[in-house]
């Protein structure tokens, strides 16, 4: 199954989820109410989240005197992606790292730390501007923002029919409604829509890896930078929100015991070995 049918599948499966809880609080009218709330909590982020994120990571733009060479990849890489060449910014932080933001690919950055550009030579770190590009071409921050909204509703729904399961509010025995199972509901709903929004995360770094290896012209490109990079997020910590965890081409604050279901990102070595198989399937 291709990311992107994977993707437009969850999306599915959170809408499903949604209009399902709507029913059991009260039909259209609450279904209604928690989208449009959800809608308004997120439409913020989807229009600022390129400012604060940049603004919370101290970023300063790089000049095409200040690099040359990642400014003449990264035009040349979206000529091909057939996107507008976004603006480039540098982290200080020596933690190697990279993510994509901007709400369409007409306003979209493209980050990098200092840390990166010391630890990856020219055709890795062509990989990882590869990939970020992806992102931006495939319209992720979009679809990311759209799933937001979906499992936000759902969290604000699940918590009202948590207060009308315990306290019978608007309850009818007549129609055989059972409290018990709508408080499990409740409880259940936003650990699902969780679940779901983190396998929509999955499977748009997926869907980036494999743009973003077509883009460089070279799979190992981005599966050599993604094996250093891993390494490297183990010994040297970024200093920011884990918050923002779901926008660095590799989690900078992952822990070994977090559990896959709830990651944001894919198996380095997953990833490593689709590339792998992409460079075999080449030749």
């Amino acid at each position: 199954m291709t990311s992107q049918i994977k993707t437009v599948l969850l999306l599915g499966l959170l809408t499903g989820l949604l209009m399902f809880l709507g029913g059991l609080m009260g039909g259209r009218v609450g279904l209604f109410f928690a989208f449009g709330l959800a809608m308004l909590m997120n439409v913020g982020s989807y229009w600022y989240s390129d400012k604060i994120v940049l603004k919370m990571y101290k970023a300063r733009e790089l000049s095409p005197g200040d690099a040359p060479h990642i400014h003449a990849v990264v035009e040349e890489m979206s000529r091909a992606a057939g996107i507008p060449k976004p603006r480039l910014v540098l982290i200080p932080q020596d933690a190697p790292n990279a993510f994509a933001t901007g709400r369409n690919p007409e306003n979209a950055v493209v980050a990098v730390t200092r840390g990166i550009v010391n630890i990856l030579n020219p055709d890795e770190l062509k990989g990882v501007l590869a990939h970020e590009l992806g992102h931006i071409a495939n319209r992720d921050i979009l679809i990311q923002t759209i799933a937001a909204v979906l499992a936000g509703a759902i969290v604000f729904i699940a918590n009202m029919l948590q207060w009308t399961a315990i306290f019978g509010i608007g309850s009818d025995d007549e129609e055989g409604g059972n409290p018990i199972a709508a408080l499990a509901m409740a409880f259940l709903a936003p650990v699902a829509a969780g679940l779901i929004q983190m396998a929509i995360s999955r499977s748009r770094e997926y869907l980036a890896d494999s743009t973003g290896a077509r883009l460089a012209g070279n799979p190992l490109h981005l599966a050599g930078a993604l094996g250093k990079l891993d390494s490297a997020a183990k010994q040297v910590p970024m200093q920011g929100s884990p918050a923002t965890e779901n926008m660095f081409i590799v989690n900078p604050f992952r822990g070994r015991g977090a559990a896959s279901l709830f990651a944001t990102h894919p198996p380095i070595e997953d990833r490593i070995a689709r590339l792998r198989a992409m460079a075999q399937g080449d030749r």
